[in-house]
């Protein structure tokens, strides 16, 4: 099956010191239910990476000096903005991501309360002590300049949070989203545009070598990352080669979720598919092995197979679709790949298991059994729609399995007896533990990764502070 290419004709700019700029070069965007390029974005130069930073620092002690009032109020008009042309970007940003229109604009408009939330956090002086004469106090300040690199699947939504995170902190940022999906990020520069103070926000797209040079430069006080645990291990180590960095890693999953032989699976089935298979699977905490116990894992195969059969996979701009291609070509042939080496190792597909025979990079959601721990599939992060369950028969060796891993971004147990589910949930080794639901992070919740799924936290009062330097005034009378 082949569709038509619309080209996209539209000029995407940078943003530098509150002017839009063309790129010294441009690359291609492919639009993966095509898996053809379809428009061209700007690749920013060394130099104008220079000047990007020099602009966030001349603008960093008079964007530090304001409010917490004052900045809320700068990053609600920008939230605003985006608001007013959620349809337009979520237009383009389907075409650049694949996910469905509803989707996208979902995630749009997630964003703007996502940044409208994340501003209202204050953080504000902590007394150490205080007797006759002496005042310790704990404050904390800007770093100075943060430079952001997003991924490719929620864009969108990874750019709004490091923005507001890192501005309302008092910072101004250098933000380079992925070469996969930079046109939606680019899009919200032209609203900075008009609704930020010069400098404050700057935002640059280009390959692997911008981002190299974002962390390496002299200029950049912290960097901020999303993306995988591969990439972020390399960023720690060249974040000190120019001064010493403070870096913030969301890396890489492979969330378990474990399902109890009390689990009512008509209640539960539902939100372990959405939590598997949103964003076709490509979600840093999306479900991406099923442990069940033996007693419900006939009950909740079928259903997951039904809930599979259900969904309307397609093009993200065709009414009805609910799920899209991969993102990208490598993605996708690495789902391939490990379907393959699943089928090699005796893996049954209760449904999907190849790729459709059409353009564009379409794996039909995929629920895989007869494997377990020491098959890829399981033992990797996926990140695609393709959901192994294995069966277990005790409950401490599940989560001993669940543990078993490199991960530790997220997990969640399923059960009816919220006591039980509790206490288990304890016992896993992440950042974030849920007992029934899954991938569902609140902005008052500090989130990150245990292990090698990553380095500090962000969201609420604690995220907040990771963007600040802590500061000890010690007063003597």
């Amino acid at each position: 099956m082949s569709t038509v290419l619309m080209p996209d004709s539209r000029r995407y700019a940078l943003l530098i010191d509150g002017r839009l700029e063309e790129g010294a070069a441009e690359f291609g965007i492919v639009d993966p239910a095509r898996g053809a390029v379809f428009a061209q974005a700007p690749d920013a130069s060394r130099t104008q990476l220079d000047e990007a930073v020099a602009a966030a620092r001349r603008a960093q002690p008079g964007w530090g000096g304001l409010s917490d009032e004052e900045r809320r109020h700068h990053l609600g008009r920008f939230a605003e903005g985006i608001r007013q042309q959620a349809a337009e970007i979520a237009n383009v940003f389907t075409r650049e991501q694949g996910q469905p229109f509803a989707h996208a604009t979902r995630e749009i408009l997630g964003a703007t309360r996502l940044i409208e939330a994340v501003s209202r956090v204050e953080v504000q002086p902590e007394l150490i002590f205080e007797a006759e004469g002496v005042r310790r106090e704990l404050h904390y300040r800007p770093l100075g300049v943060v430079g952001a690199i997003t991924p490719w699947n929620v864009p969108i939504t990874m750019a709004a949070g490091k923005i507001a995170e890192g501005l309302q902190a008092g910072n101004t940022m250098v933000l380079k989203p992925s070469p996969y999906t930079p046109l939606g990020t680019l899009m919200l520069g032209e609203i900075a545009a008009e609704t930020l103070p010069a400098g404050v926000l700057n935002i640059l797209s280009g390959g692997n070598d911008l981002g190299a040079w974002m962390v390496e430069h002299p200029g950049i006080n912290m960097i901020t990352f999303t993306g995988s645990t591969a990439t972020g291990k390399r960023i720690g180590a060249a974040a000190s080669t120019h001064g010493l960095k403070r870096i913030v890693l969301e890396l890489g999953g492979n969330d378990a979720a474990i399902v109890l032989d009390d689990v009512d699976v008509a209640t539960a089935a539902p939100r372990i598919f959405r939590a598997a298979f949103l964003n076709s699977g490509q979600v840093c905490m999306a479900i991406k092995r099923l442990y069940v116990h033996e007693s419900k894992f006939d009950d909740m195969r079928a259903a997951l197979v039904e809930l599979a059969i259900e969904a309307k996979l397609g093009d993200g701009l065709e009414p009805g679709v609910t799920m899209g291609p991969l993102q990208n070509k490598m993605q996708y042939e690495r789902v391939i790949e490990l379907m393959q080496d699943a089928a090699a190792h005796g893996a049954v597909f209760e449904t999907g298991g190849e790729a459709l025979a059409r353009d564009g990079y379409f794996i039909p959601p995929t629920i895989a059994t007869g494997i377990s721990d020491g098959v890829r599939l399981v033992d990797e992060e996926q990140f695609g729609p393709v959901l192994p369950i294995v069966r277990y028969t005790d409950i401490d060796d599940a989560i001993a399995r669940a543990n078993n891993s490199p991960y530790g971004l997220s997990g969640s147990i399923w059960t009816s007896d919220v006591k039980r589910g509790y206490a288990l949930a304890r016992r896993l080794e992440v950042g974030t533990a849920w007992v029934n639901k899954h991938l569902e992070p609140s902005v008052d919740a500090p989130f990150g990764g245990a292990k090698e799924s990553g380095l500090g936290r962000v969201m609420s009062v604690v995220g907040a502070k990771t963007y600040m330097e802590p500061q000890v005034v010690d007063i003597q009378a």
